[in-house]
């Protein structure tokens, strides 16, 4: 039997670290990749019921394997957010076909849209926008939509490091959530760093874009591993907060935990409830066992928000 499991409470949650973070880690969502999702038993010994999977789709991953994590996902009772990244679907039947596989196998209605990691794509689609324009999500009765956010900026939509290109791509999706019937979220990049997501979670309202964010939050995890990924995803102005903690030899070799950045989001939330920012969303760069544990002991056993779908 694993050590953490929330079926049968053998184990009593720890006292959270305050009632403002255990508001803030209500109804988190937490991604996986088949070949990880493989090493795990059963996720009901790790997630609390109700939380929202993504399934990271890398390119050159099968969609079979894809759709039979999505089943399996679903037959322990967790609801199911594939990704469907543009640049390695090759046509409009391809992704009709996928839709098709995913509700057929496993009951998918709500899918995260992305551009996908691929410098060029592969076949008809460049971005999620021309994912959503097909009409298909809407027609199969997807309930939910998230697109990505950026909220240190995007260097492969903005080159020259500005965001005009990526604020045109939020406001076109906006439009779009007002004549979509599917709910429509901002699911963002990880950070490390609080105040440039809040710089940036206000900027959007200021310019008129009120879709929810989802903030993605990168898990415990070795700080090499953390900077490698931070490097390798883009990671912008939120990266020097790991740069320093390298530079620390009495933190060089702990692992980075994600209190500080939580408890700050947490902690201005619970003083703006007005605050765009809805869930959190996790990428358990350290394990997935990992990551779950650390959101139990810190109040993420915590029921589902009113509004979940």
């Amino acid at each position: 039997m694993a050590l953490l499991n929330f079926r049968k409470r053998e184990i009593a949650a720890p006292t959270p670290s305050s009632p403002e973070v255990e508001a803030f880690l209500k109804g988190y969502s937490i991604e996986v990749m088949p070949r990880t999702a493989e090493k795990i038993e059963d996720f009901r010994d790790l997630l609390p019921e109700g939380t929202r999977v993504y399934i990271a789709h890398i390119d050159g991953t099968p969609i079979e394997d894809m759709v039979r994590t999505a089943k399996r996902l679903a037959a322990e009772g967790y609801p199911v957010m594939p990704h469907f990244p543009a640049r390695i679907i090759r046509d409009k039947a391809t992704l009709e076909n996928w839709i098709a596989m995913y509700q057929g196998e496993a009951g998918v209605d709500q899918a995260l849209l992305l551009a996908g990691g691929l410098a060029a794509p592969q076949g008809d689609f460049e971005s999620s926008m021309q994912l959503m324009e097909t009409g298909l999500f809407d027609k199969a009765g997807f309930k939910r939509l998230h697109v990505a956010g950026h909220p240190e900026g995007n260097r492969d939509i903005d080159p020259s490091g500005g965001a005009d290109n990526v604020m045109a791509a939020l406001r076109w999706k906006q439009a779009f959530s007002e004549r979509s019937d599917a709910q429509m979220a901002l699911a963002t990049q990880f950070c490390f760093d609080a105040k440039p997501i809040i710089a940036w979670a206000d900027g959007l309202k200021a310019a008129g874009i009120d879709l929810p964010i989802h903030i993605g939050i990168a898990g415990p995890a070795k700080l090499q591993t953390l900077i490698k990924f931070a490097v390798a995803c883009g990671v912008g102005p939120s990266l020097k907060v790991l740069q320093k903690r390298a530079m620390d030899v009495t933190k060089l070799l702990l692992p980075y935990e994600p209190t500080d950045v939580v408890a700050e989001l947490a902690a201005h939330k619970a003083a703006h409830p007005d605050f765009n920012i809805e869930s959190v969303h996790f990428f358990p760069l350290g394990g997935i066992k990992t990551n779950a544990g650390w959101a139990r002991d810190n109040g993420g056993d915590a029921a589902k928000p009113a509004n979940f779908s």
